[in-house]
């Protein structure tokens, strides 16, 4: 089923992406991404970036964007000292699945 915007209009693939990865994505215990984690899956979103618009980026393949946030500094793996801080404090972050990648953001809920 397509789905249609406020002016009854068929949404474009971009805008149909962003609205299944908005659905997607919630807040989630650390302790329950650390499978993910240990296989090397589990990408940092900066507070600074938009997580929807990062995901996006991501699952569009949009090299550009994504290697200048790479290079920036505002999209890359956690830490080891961050992963055990999160698993100490039993964390929550707000996630999202770009196969294969789970993208965290550390921003209140």
């Amino acid at each position: 089923m397509t789905e249609i915007n406020n002016a009854g209009e068929p949404l474009s693939p971009a805008d149909e992406l962003r609205a299944k990865l908005v659905s997607d994505t919630a807040r989630i215990n650390w302790r329950e991404l650390e499978r993910f984690y240990a296989k090397g899956q589990v990408v940092l979103v900066s507070t600074e970036l938009d997580l929807i618009e990062t995901a996006a980026a991501v699952a569009q393949d949009d090299k550009q964007k994504v290697e200048a946030w790479i290079k920036s500094g505002e999209l890359g793996g956690v830490t080891a000292e961050t992963a055990q801080r999160w698993h100490d404090e039993s964390y929550e972050l707000w996630a999202v699945v770009v196969a294969p990648w789970v993208l965290v953001q550390d921003k209140p809920a």
